[in-house]
């Protein structure tokens, strides 16, 4: 079986070539870091010099930037295999990008790409190393979006090491790498970019990985990464055509994704393994299971574990259009503003049943709406050993107020004269004449809103309004409940799951409800403790088809 991406080692040792040292200190090849002088030149040559020494002697080289600010205008640095790229650390060594004297040129720092410069297996790029600086991409400005105004874009990369950089407010992706073997990405902190992208373009994350491009097996793990604010994904992998296979080997361990549209994105990937990270605060999701990307693939057969996902404006985990078999397991999903987890149809990707699916020993709590919704249909599915209680926060009802008393800004909404449930409008759009803005939280009197988009100064899609301009809350939905199935539900197993609402004033209706669409055909409903929930543990708008029905508590005590 062919081993991609080694190389067979070798005892030989041969000597650098003359004229390509394998450590230098860019201010002695022409880079002076004063933040006026333009070092692109100087650092593409030196790239170039260094690059030509390692394909001669094949010893990989180290560019050291000493501290200073490292002007980057008008151009980005084509890269070489063999070349390493280290400063004195964030803050101290800051590459600042720029296009003002051109503005059609994206400027990224770094890239080799397969457009540009016929980047493929063979034409790759090996044993490079970027650790211990700044890149700052505000100074890039472009008539229209270009997915190449990244921070570092590299394409095809072997033995890869990505260390303690601070990427931020770059236009497109700040780390936009594809296909990636053997490499590391590891203490990388990205907050801000994707600030060109409208959030239907091609790119704009904090961490974005295009997949498939090695075959099957892409090895490649993301650690200790923090994504804050990013115009799409936090962190997203992204199979880049629709006929390649979707590869194994992706690990995202110990990671932070906050405030971006999603936090983390598995859009086509083959088992990926998702642990200990926090997912909060993310406009659409805090984990998404998609076809979102440019090949309309999904992922499918990873695993998510031991996360905290909460506070996203909208759904904790969403999963639309896979095939399936993902295992969701030991994860706290808590305080989103819609559904816990939702499987739902979003359009794009597989259209068959997901199947396989395993959501086990998690906490699910105090979401607006349901703590597990089935809104697309699924088979042999496994819902186990969960505790999902006190969901359907959004309770309040249908809300209106003008006048004197109403006072709004970027991001909130008071009415002196509410008397509002807290957190009762939680999730919900409200409107202002031809104003919209999505609530994120409520006092009493008072609505918190969420941004508009990641990044943005306010939540309004226009102008703050008015004084006194007349709002409208909608009416919470009328049934809410720990578990609901509302689509073909077909021989799944729900067993030993614990549903209530421990509240004083519960809002989790049902412990579990079948709707009118849904069906629940020959599964295995048992050992469930439904009791304890606001109006009953079981609603079957639908009646149950085939399979047991066995040992579930239902009265309170």
């Amino acid at each position: 079986m062919p081993q991609q991406g080694r190389v067979i080692a070798t005892r030989e040792r041969p000597s650098p070539v003359a004229g390509a040292p394998l450590w230098c200190d860019a201010q002695d090849f022409g880079l002076r870091g004063d933040g006026v002088t333009n070092d692109q030149p100087a650092l593409s040559a030196l790239v170039d010099r260094l690059g030509e020494g390692y394909a001669a002697d094949g010893r990989a080289r180290v560019i050291y930037c000493p501290p200073g600010i490292y002007s980057i205008r008008d151009a980005g640095t084509i890269w070489r295999s063999g070349v390493s790229l280290i400063g004195a650390g964030p803050g101290a060594t800051r590459f600042m990008l720029s296009n003002e004297g051109n503005r059609a040129a994206p400027t990224p720092l770094a890239y080799w790409t397969t457009v540009q410069h016929g980047a493929d297996r063979e034409r790759h790029i090996a044993d490079c190393t970027f650790a211990d600086f700044e890149i700052d991409g505000s100074g890039v400005a472009m008539a229209e979006y270009s997915y190449l105004a990244k921070g570092l874009g590299l394409q095809y990369v072997v033995r890869g090491v990505f260390r303690n950089l601070y990427i931020h407010h770059t236009g497109a992706t700040g780390l936009g790498c594809d296909f990636l073997q053997d490499t590391l990405i590891d203490g990388v902190v990205v907050v801000g970019c994707g600030r060109l992208d409208n959030g239907e373009e091609m790119g704009g994350a904090g961490i974005g990985i295009g997949i498939g491009g090695w075959g099957a097996v892409e090895r490649c793990t993301i650690s200790n990464c923090t994504t804050l604010g990013n115009g799409t994904n936090g962190i997203f992998l992204e199979l880049q055509k629709p006929h390649w296979t979707p590869p194994r080997g992706y690990r995202i361990v110990g990671c932070h994704s906050q405030a971006n549209r999603f936090g983390i994105s598995d859009w086509g990937a083959d088992g990926l393994i998702v642990s200990a990270c926090t997912l909060t605060e993310n406009l659409e999701a805090g984990f998404d299971v998609s076809a979102n990307g440019t090949a309309g693939i999904a992922g499918r057969g990873g695993i998510l574990s031991d996360c905290v996902i909460d506070r996203n404006v909208r759904d904790g985990i969403s999963v639309g259009n896979t095939p399936g078999s993902y295992t969701i397991r030991g994860n706290r999903i808590s305080g989103n503003g819609w559904y816990g987890y939702h499987q739902h149809d979003l359009g794009n990707g597989y259209e068959g049943p997901a199947s396989d699916v395993v959501i086990d020993n998690n906490e699910f709590w105090d979401n607006g709406l349901d703590g597990i919704r089935v809104d697309r249909p699924m088979v042999d599915a496994t819902v186990t050993n969960n505790r999902i209680r006190s969901n359907g926060r959004q309770c309040a009802p249908a809300a209106s107020g003008s006048g004197e008393s109403v006072r709004y800004d970027r991001r909130g909404v008071s009415d002196r004269a509410a008397v509002w449930t807290t957190d009762g409008h939680r999730g919900k759009l409200l409107r202002a004449g031809s104003r919209r803005a999505l609530v994120i939280g409520n006092t009493g009197m008072e609505l918190e809103l969420a941004d508009l988009r990641p990044d943005a100064a306010i939540a309004w899609n226009e102008d703050v309004p008015p004084p006194g301009t007349r709002y409208e809350l909608p009416a919470a939905a009328p049934v809410r409940a720990g578990i609901t199935v509302n689509a073909r539900f077909e021989s799944a197993t729900v067993r030993g799951n614990r549903i209530w609402d421990s509240h004083d004033d519960p809002t989790q209706r049902y412990g579990m409800w079948i709707s009118d669409r849904g069906a629940c055909v020959s599964c295995r409903i048992e050992d469930n403790d439904l009791a304890g929930n606001a109006e009953a543990a079981l609603r079957l708008d639908t009646r149950p088809v085939g399979g047991r029905w066995d040992r579930n508590h239902v009265e309170v005590d």
